[in-house]
C-alpha cells in the first residue's frame, strides 16, 4: 500500500508518527507479536503505512499490506452498515420489533436468578428493537463471557456463530430459544445480537447474507479481498494467529494452513466472520469519513451515516453495566449504530476527540474514525485475545500526539 502524502501536508508530524515505527518494532523484536501494521488516513490520503514481522513465523511470511487477517468482531460496523441501507429502503424502523421479521424473538424471558439446574425468569417487559440489537442493550450476551448463567446456557447449547454447523436461520431459532440476560435497553452487553443482524438482513432482503455483503457491501467500495473465508488462490497470503503460552511466549492458535477460515463456513457470521487487509478496510474507513460515499459509490445517505455515529445510550457504557471490555474502561465512551463512540476523552482517560468511533477484533485488530480531525488509523494483527496487550491505547496516543494542525 503507497503512502499517498507527506504527512506535513496534511497536519501530521513526520518525526512523530516515526515513533509508531519505532513502537511497532519494538513488540516484533521482543517477541510480543509476530507481525502487524498500522495505517494513519488523513484528509483523505494515507500519510502513514508500516508493516513489520511475520504473518506466518513458522513459514517465514512477512506481514504486509496485502497480509490477509482474521478481523473478528470489526466485521460488526459492515453488517450495521447492511441493516442501515435496508432502513434507507424504508423496510423498517429502528425502532420496530424484531420480531416483526423474525417471530421466534416474540415471547422472550428474562433471567432474574436461580442456578444451572434450574434459571429463573420472568417475562420481558417489551420487544427487543432492532435500535437494540445495533447497540447491544437487548439482553443478548456471548458464551465466552463465562460470568453468568445466561452465558453458561449458551455454551450447553452450543451458540458460537463461529463454530456452528448450523445454518444461520436455525442458530438463530436456537438461540430466541434461551432467555435474556437483562431487560431489553436496560443494560450494555456485548453479544451475539450483530449476528441475529445478519439474519435479518437475509430475510429482509431475501438475499443469502454473505450474498449480500459481497454484492451490496464489499464488491462496490472494492473490498476485494474481504471475505467470510480466503479461497484458495488467497491462502499464501493468510496471517497465522498466536497467543501467549504460561511462559509468555508466542504460541500457535490457529494456523494459516488448516485453519477453517479457508473454506466456506456453514454460516456466516455477521459478529465476526470475516478476513480482511489494511488496503480493504481503509476503503470502508474512508467511505464513513466521506459520509457514505467512496469513488462515486454511496452506500449511505449523509444523515444516516451521522445517525451512526452518535451515542444511542442515556449515558456511557460504564453507566449501563460495562465499565471495561477487552483493555479498556468504558467511562466516557458511549455506542452508536455499530460503533463506539467516543464522549469525553477525560472520563475515558486517553487521547482522543469526542465522536470519534472506534471498534476491534479478539486478535488485537482494531480501527478508530475521527471525523473532526478527518482522520482514521487502522491496526492489523493475530494474537489473542484483544486485552493480551495495551496496543489500542498505545497506539491512540501515538498517533494523536503527530497531529500538529
Amino acid at each position: 500500500m503507497q503512502v499517498e502524502t507527506d504527512p506535513r501536508d496534511v497536519g501530521l508530524c513526520p518525526d512523530r508518527l516515526e515513533r509508531i515505527d519505532a513502537w511497532m518494532r519494538g513488540y516484533v523484536e521482543s517477541g510480543r507479536l509476530a507481525g502487524l501494521s498500522v495505517s494513519v488516513l488523513r484528509g483523505g490520503k494515507t500519510a502513514f503505512f508500516r508493516a513489520h514481522g511475520h504473518a506466518d513465523l513458522a513459514r517465514d511470511r512477512p506481514f504486509a499490506a496485502d497480509t490477509i487477517t482474521r478481523i473478528y468482531s470489526m466485521t460488526k460496523p459492515l453488517t450495521s452498515l447492511a441493516v442501515l441501507m435496508l432502513y434507507e429502503e424504508g423496510r423498517f424502523q429502528l425502532d420496530d420489533p424484531v420480531a416483526r421479521f423474525l417471530p421466534e424473538f416474540a415471547e422472550m424471558r428474562v433471567m432474574t436468578g436461580g442456578n444451572r439446574a434450574k434459571i429463573e425468569t420472568e417475562p420481558a417487559l417489551r420487544a427487543i428493537t432492532i435500535r437494540d440489537l445495533l447497540t447491544h442493550t437487548s439482553g443478548l450476551t456471548y458464551g465466552f463471557m463465562e460470568a453468568t448463567l445466561v452465558d453458561a446456557l449458551y455454551r450447553q447449547n452450543e451458540i458460537d456463530f463461529q463454530t456452528s454447523t448450523l445454518p444461520l436461520a436455525d442458530l438463530v431459532a436456537k438461540l430466541a430459544q434461551q432467555p435474556l440476560l437483562a431487560q431489553p435497553g436496560a443494560e450494555w452487553n456485548y453479544s451475539v445480537a450483530t449476528d441475529v443482524l445478519g439474519h435479518l438482513v437475509a430475510v429482509v432482503s431475501g438475499i443469502d447474507f454473505a450474498d449480500f455483503m459481497r454484492t451490496r457491501i464489499l464488491r462496490p467500495l472494492g473490498m476485494d479481498d474481504t471475505d467470510f473465508f480466503v479461497p484458495e488462490e488467497k491462502h499464501g497470503r493468510f496471517a497465522a494467529n498466536y497467543a501467549f503460552d504460561r511462559a509468555g511466549k508466542l504460541r500457535l492458535y490457529d494456523d494459516s494452513v488448516g485453519s477453517r477460515f479457508l473454506a466456506p463456513p456453514p454460516l456466516a457470521s455477521g459478529g465476526g466472520g470475516l478476513v480482511s487487509t489494511a488496503a480493504d478496510y481503509l476503503r470502508f474507513c474512508r467511505m464513513i469519513l466521506n459520509l457514505g460515499e467512496r469513488d462515486g459509490v454511496r452506500l449511505l445517505g449523509r444523515k444516516t451515516v451521522e445517525l451512526m455515529l452518535m451515542n444511542h445510550l442515556p449515558g456511557d457504557l460504564a453507566a449501563m453495566g460495562q465499565p471495561r471490555f477487552a483493555e479498556s474502561s468504558y467511562a466516557g465512551i458511549g455506542f452508536g449504530l455499530g460503533f463506539s463512540v467516543m464522549l469525553d476523552p477525560a472520563r475515558a482517560q486517553i487521547l482522543g476527540t469526542p465522536g470519534e468511533v472506534s471498534w476491534g477484533g479478539v486478535a488485537s485488530t482494531s480501527f478508530w474514525i475521527d471525523p473532526d480531525e478527518d482522520m482514521a488509523v487502522l491496526l492489523l494483527t493475530q494474537l489473542v485475545p484483544s486485552s493480551a496487550l495495551p496496543l489500542r491505547r498505545e497506539l491512540r496516543v501515538l498517533t494523536y500526539a503527530a497531529i500538529e494542525s
